[in-house]
């Protein structure tokens, strides 16, 4: 029997129970939306925890202070106050750190700033002219604070947009900190979001004056120090360069038990990486169970159909069909099924990618490869499951399946 007419006697076979066959298609339809989706959510999840870290500047390298031990109990990363205005000053010196664009001390506290119609709570950073660049920020309106005014413990405080808005002030408006009053000088160019830290949310004021008035410490200790590299090409050799000046400033020989720790935007980024690529993986082995069922629901399906069909398989094999012919056509109507199945399927995940985002507000990025996936792993798993059945049917013996009832 010719493939052609296979192929048809397998569509007549589908056709004759049609409410069947569509609940068969059932489940892989869910399983090929649900695999297309959930890899395409945790695509945007990806490639949003990308820009956001590449807001924070790639060439960002942040130096931290060590670990504390109190009654031999150890402390966490960064309990210790180990890092001074000394080791700012000796990375500012492009003689020992020619690779280092930018040095930025930081405190950090929270305060709460009042205006003239309401007061808002947030996180207030005492830091140098050189925050601006080694954040990778631009302002909106207004100036960044000048070294002089550092140097003049000056009242003056850039705000980011969300505390703009919310103090509802702008350039040469008047805030009060911790009692204080403070000039406002400059706005933020809007970041977004990083995780659940609202990056437009914080107020900037010169380390000096934060030491004198919100973090109350040592005028010549800071809480982290923001380095910059002259470009991404040169972040490694920056690095090796501040790791080696605070080794000998601290005069650590022991590199094991440094009293300082340096991390990396980059490596920021690879491991945000390699844990949003494990739970996509995580969530599509999740929805790829799905598709194991459809299949085998599938089997279920073809079973019935061989059973149901027995005398008809003993019929078309007294008149000449083949086992081959036979096993040819249940293959033929199961990865029918399936393919159907999976094309449906693919429609509806572009579709769910459509209104997801708009009813639910999460980002989904659907590209083709999942598609493609989805839709020839269906149609495999249609062809791995009617096997048996198709097998079964090919066994028949002519005889015994023209005496079935």
């Amino acid at each position: 029997m010719s493939l052609l007419r296979t192929f048809d006697t397998g569509m007549r076979g589908l056709l004759g129970h049609r409410l069947r066959s569509i609940l068969t298609t059932l489940g892989i339809l869910f399983g090929v939306a649900a695999v297309i989706c959930t890899v395409g959510i945790g695509t945007a999840s990806a490639d949003s925890v990308n820009s956001r870290i590449a807001a924070l500047g790639t060439n960002l390298l942040t130096v931290s202070p060590g670990s504390t031990t109190s009654f031999g109990v150890r402390g966490g990363s960064g309990s210790a106050n180990t890092l001074t205005m000394e080791d700012v000053a000796g990375l500012e010196d492009k003689q020992d750190a020619p690779d280092v664009a930018a040095v930025a001390p930081v405190v950090s506290g929270t305060a709460t700033l009042v205006s003239t119609s309401t007061n808002w709570s947030t996180t207030v950073n005492g830091s140098s002219p050189g925050w601006l660049v080694t954040n990778a920020r631009s302002l909106s309106a207004g100036v960044f604070f000048t070294q002089q005014q550092v140097d003049q413990h000056a009242q003056v405080v850039v705000l980011g947009t969300t505390t703009a808005q919310d103090l509802g002030v702008t350039v040469g408006s008047q805030v009060t900190i911790s009692g204080a009053p403070f000039d406002v000088v400059g706005i933020l160019t809007a970041t977004g979001s990083t995780g659940f830290t609202n990056n437009d949310d914080l107020a900037v004021v010169p380390i000096t004056t934060a030491q004198d008035q919100i973090t109350s410490g040592s005028p010549d200790s800071v809480q982290r120090i923001l380095l910059s590299a002259t470009s991404s090409a040169t972040i490694g050799s920056a690095y090796l360069e501040a790791d080696q000046l605070l080794l000998q400033t601290h005069h650590v020989t022991n590199t094991a038990s440094a009293d300082f720790n340096i991390t990396s935007a980059s490596t920021l980024a690879s491991t945000a990486a390699s844990v949003t690529t494990t739970l996509t993986i995580l969530l599509a082995s999740v929805a790829a169970i799905s598709l194991l069922v459809g299949g085998i629901g599938v089997m279920n399906i073809m079973l019935v159909s061989v059973t149901e069909r027995t005398q008809e398989i003993g019929l078309r094999k007294a008149l000449g069909a083949t086992p081959r012919d036979l096993l040819r056509q249940f293959l033929i109507e199961a990865a029918t099924l399936s393919f159907i199945g999976g094309v449906l399927g693919v429609g509806a995940g572009l579709l769910a990618g459509f209104l997801v985002p708009r009813l639910a507000g999460i980002a989904v990025t659907i590209t083709a490869t999942p598609v493609i996936i989805s839709v020839c792993v269906a149609a495999g798993v249609g062809l791995i499951f009617g096997v048996y059945p198709a097998a079964r049917a090919a066994r028949l013996a002519p005889i015994a399946a023209l005496r079935a009832e």
